[in-house]
């Protein structure tokens, strides 16, 4: 399957696996963010493309509201280009999921997800930052999504996704370390209907408030687009993850794989063997280069 993720609006959901924030360094950061217990705690924006790219119609929401730097392109299959001046990059392991959009008067009233693939929603950590998006797309190549692209059949407990889980690699010196715990889909803090409800809320309500920004006047603006691609959050991370952040000619690997044909043993020697040719498996591999 092949999408044009140029034309697509990117997100991501924070706090969507319990502790990853808290090892991220940025639990403080949604302090102040009211949230139920349990909940993620906003979804941040990493790539709005310019302009009516769609046969939406949008409201009139003024001129400019989108910052310049979301609408750089930051996706890259192959490659991480290490941001200038930063010191603390790390791999953000996730299940990204493309969603069909339905509006009304400038509002989503539907999300219908339709395929979904390795991600590497890929940060900065650095403290001082007044926006999650601001650490998450600072030019080219700075992010991931595998070419590996899987239809979704029914976004519940009895589609596909519910047997696939998410692992995920720091390649160094030829030796893979395991970077993220291994974790299925369906452990989400939300997922399923309770985060397309979730989404759909925050997608129109969503304040402009602390790290969190005004997605809907964002979305207006880009002509309401009848696609978006989520990166549903990041799993947390081994303890090699948590206190190895990525270096020059590294590799970061992210793999979702169905657990009835796969085990982690399987996946880890397909990493290091750079066997990434199966069909059910959607994979991404990135070189870091400065």
């Amino acid at each position: 399957m092949k999408k044009d993720l140029k034309n697509i609006p990117c997100f991501g959901v924070a706090g969507n696996f319990t502790g990853h924030l808290e090892q991220a360094g940025e639990a403080v950061d949604f302090a102040n963010v009211k949230a139920d217990a349990g909940a993620p705690k906003a979804i941040f924006p990493t790539y709005l493309p310019a302009g009516n790219l769609t046969k939406g119609t949008g409201i009139n929401v003024g001129k400019n509201v989108t910052p310049e730097f979301l609408k750089q392109f930051p996706f890259d299959s192959a490659k991480i280009i290490y941001p200038s001046g930063e010191q603390k990059v790390q791999l953000e392991p996730e299940c990204a999921v493309f969603c069909k959009v339905e509006w009304k008067d400038g509002k989503v009233v539907s999300l219908i997800p339709t395929a979904f693939a390795a991600s590497n929603d890929c940060s900065i950590r650095k403290e001082g930052a007044k926006k999650i998006s601001l650490k998450k797309n600072w030019g080219e190549s700075s992010k991931g999504l595998s070419e590996q692209i899987i239809p979704v059949d029914e976004f519940s407990k009895n589609g596909i996704l519910n047997k696939y889980r998410i692992a995920s690699f720091l390649v160094r010196d030829g030796k893979a370390f395991q970077y993220g715990e291994d974790s299925a889909v369906r452990d989400y803090s939300y997922i399923y209907d309770q985060l397309v409800s979730w989404m759909i809320d925050k997608f129109n309500n969503q304040i402009d408030e602390g790290p969190a920004e005004n997605l809907n006047a964002y979305l207006n603006e880009a002509g309401c687009p009848e696609e978006f691609l989520v990166s549903i959050g990041a799993t947390r991370y081994t303890d090699f993850g948590e206190h190895n952040f990525l270096q020059n000619d590294d590799e970061s690997v992210v793999v979702l794989y169905p657990e009835d044909k796969y085990n982690l043993s399987n996946i880890t020697e397909m990493v290091e063997n750079h066997d990434f040719s199966n069909g059910d498996v959607s994979i991404l591999c990135q070189k870091v280069c400065l």
